[in-house]
């Protein structure tokens, strides 16, 4: 099937509406699609100073490349903020330090050693009780939020993409999580804090797929490897599930984020004012605690 729009070789099938787009063809349609979503939620302000969470991968890339347009033009200022946790052989950000100083972005990184006083390797050996996933996504967050108040960022940029979210709308619906699914949708939060920076998802409605080849065609510096801990997670399973419905039948996927956009504005309302956030009386960090997860775990450490 040649492409939809010419008779030039495609680079992608899109199953989800049965179509095949050259290269390029495919990235006008994917930056189309992905400014489409910024304009539709106000992802950006004029004056925004953005942050992009950079982790040195394809998604984070592509972000980058794409709000860098932006930048280009005068709307926004970027800057690049990028979590080490400490993961051998894995987690390399020479690209990323390339990348931005070749495209004159400020690069700060933030490592799980200087904060936590361990490596992610590191915990997995003393957390042998508990999933990589479940201890690692606590520190990430904690050092995004932390990172980017500190930065003075009005919103940090994640990579994000339509199977990340599906992923995680299925698993707040198996865990009865609706109250973090509140939390979720193209900007995060259901309430202005000032304690949060909030989040942006620019690629919340394309595909991995889509993602990974707009990287390959644009040519990223970038590993295409999965994280050596992300097999011991629940995300995995839902995601091997996932997938397997997908090749089964096209479109799962976007029914899923579909749908749910459609019933996001009811659940943010419904949980606009639960649980009052205080600070975390060790770290100072927003917490609906008394003291924050990340304080918990770090004590579980020194034990």
């Amino acid at each position: 099937m040649p492409c939809k729009n010419c008779q030039e070789k495609p680079v992608i099938k899109l199953t989800n509406v049965n179509i095949s787009l050259c290269k390029q063809h495919f990235l006008r349609y994917f930056e189309k699609k992905v400014k489409k979503t910024i304009r539709t939620f106000n992802l950006l302000e004029k004056g925004d100073k953005i942050g992009i969470a950079l982790s040195g991968g394809k998604d984070s890339f592509t972000v980058l490349s794409i709000l860098k347009q932006f930048q280009d033009k005068k709307i926004i200022t970027l800057e690049a903020l990028a979590i080490d946790e400490g993961i051998k052989n894995y987690r390399d950000l020479s690209n990323a330090k390339k990348f931005c100083k070749d495209n004159n972005i400020i690069l700060h990184i933030l490592k799980y050693e200087d904060f936590f006083n361990n490596t992610l390797d590191k915990m997995v050996k003393k957390f042998k009780d508990k999933t990589p996933c479940s201890f690692c996504g606590v520190f990430r967050r904690y050092l995004l939020n932390y990172g980017s108040k500190k930065f003075k960022f009005d919103k940090l940029a994640t990579g994000h993409n339509l199977d990340d979210e599906s992923q995680s709308i299925l698993m707040n619906q198996f865990r009865n999580n609706p109250e973090v699914s509140a939390r979720l949708g193209p900007i995060t939060g259901v309430m202005l804090d000032k304690k949060f920076v909030r989040r942006i998802k620019p690629l919340y409605f394309v595909t991995e797929k889509e993602t990974t080849t707009y990287s390959f065609l644009k040519k990223f510096p970038v590993e295409y490897s999965e994280c050596p801990y992300a097999s011991f997670g629940y995300r995995n399973s839902v995601r091997d599930m996932l997938n397997d419905f997908e090749s089964k039948y096209p479109g799962t996927k976007h029914s899923i984020i579909d749908s749910f956009v459609k019933i996001l504005p009811s659940l943010k309302s419904q949980f606009k004012e639960s649980k009052a956030l205080s600070s975390c009386k060790l770290c100072g960090e927003p917490t609906s605690k008394e003291i924050c997860q990340a304080c918990e775990y770090v004590k579980e450490l020194k034990k």
